[in-house]
């Protein structure tokens, strides 16, 4: 039966003689790399000079690895951070003893917050269009790259499901088990590709676009009610907050739907934003 017991267990990267690269960075290269293609036909449809995209290119790569990175700290471990304030941006840990770590912990909550400022200071600087106009179209990359980190998330065996208590799931190797668990991050990925169609289709192909601020609108819903949902089979990602009614990414969450509801459905005379 599909996903019964299987066993994962994959290698930490692709070994390139001189140096290897982690599965989970490439899945980063690849969304970056494709979110570029993406926002490349849309700014030609829309009749902006390429020249501009590296410059948005540049905005949401560095907003989504430092507001991920914040996010991260902030939301859920500030209490470690606060006393090691070094590490928050350095690939290393030095306690209990030096090691190199990689940037490991990386939220999505913070990544949204980051993108959504970093649109607001490319809107300034380099695009004079409606900072509303931008997110509608930055979401639809947005979206497709969420499904590529949720597989390197996968592939690290790392945000993992709770255990099914049943033959079905995936036997994480890497974390010496040898019981099933929902395979969280691939549910959310297929989740998000499922948006990103969605979004893709609202831009190309009906006249929503031209409704200021509803296609980012509906990408929060979507995006941050599958997040919300999808929480209750994951494991806590901070064990003392494991007996919460909700758990951080879902309590997280919930601004983000209510926001989006209101972009959707909000008056539409002021197109100023």
């Amino acid at each position: 039966m599909f996903l019964n017991g299987i066993t994962w267990n994959p290698s930490e990267g692709l070994d390139l003689g001189f140096f290897t690269l982690h599965y989970y960075s490439l899945m980063f290269l690849i969304a970056f790399g494709l979110g570029w293609y993406i926002m490349k036909s849309i700014f030609t449809r829309e009749g902006i000079a390429i020249e501009k995209l590296d410059s948005l290119f540049i905005y949401t790569v560095l907003a989504t690895l430092i507001g991920a990175r914040l996010g991260h700290v902030i939301f859920y471990d500030w209490e470690y951070f606060q006393n090691h304030l070094l590490e928050i941006f350095l690939p290393v840990r030095f306690e209990p003893e030096f090691q190199f770590t990689g940037f490991r912990g990386l939220a999505s909550h913070g990544a949204a917050i980051g993108i959504i400022i970093a649109m607001y200071l490319f809107r300034k600087r380099v695009l004079d269009k409606p900072v509303l106009w931008i997110l509608d179209r930055i979401v639809i990359p947005v979206a497709s790259g969420g499904i590529f980190v949720r597989i390197g998330n996968f592939i690290n065996s790392e945000i993992i499901g709770k255990p099914t208590n049943s033959d079905y799931g995936i036997i994480f190797a890497k974390l010496g088990e040898d019981f099933p668990r929902h395979p969280a991050q691939l549910y959310e990925s297929v989740c998000y590709l499922l948006i990103f169609i969605l979004l893709w289709y609202l831009y190309w192909k009906t006249e929503k676009r031209f409704k200021v601020g509803y296609i980012f609108g509906l990408f929060l819903v979507l995006l941050w009610t599958v997040r919300f949902f999808v929480e209750f089979i994951k494991e806590a990602q901070v064990e003392e907050r494991a007996t919460w009614l909700l758990n951080t990414g879902q309590w997280l969450s919930i601004p983000f739907i209510i926001a989006g509801f209101y972009f959707m459905y909000r008056p539409t005379k002021n197109r100023s934003l």
